[in-house]
């Protein structure tokens, strides 16, 4: 989201507007109506992650789906050494 306010504001507001950016805003400073500058916070957002994104880029072998060997299942389990 984008917000734009003037110098006046920035200045009485700049604690408020600092706290804004660093949650992901960025604001517009404006001199009367003609825009001078902008707040964004420092370190960028990361992008949202998104569901199926690495679709097609990861193959199993069908041996993935074999249930474990009793020996390997019993390990997993906590017993034997």
């Amino acid at each position: 989201m984008t917000d734009t306010v003037t110098i006046h504001k920035a200045k009485t507001q700049l604690s408020q507007l600092v706290a804004r950016a660093e949650a992901g805003e960025e604001i517009v400073i404006a001199r009367g109506n003609t825009p001078v500058a902008k707040l964004v916070p420092l370190i960028p957002q990361r992008p949202k992650r998104v569901f199926g994104s690495m679709k097609g880029k990861i193959a199993l072998d069908e041996s993935f789906f074999e249930p474990l060997p009793e020996e390997e299942l019993r390990l997993w389990e906590g017993e034997g050494d």
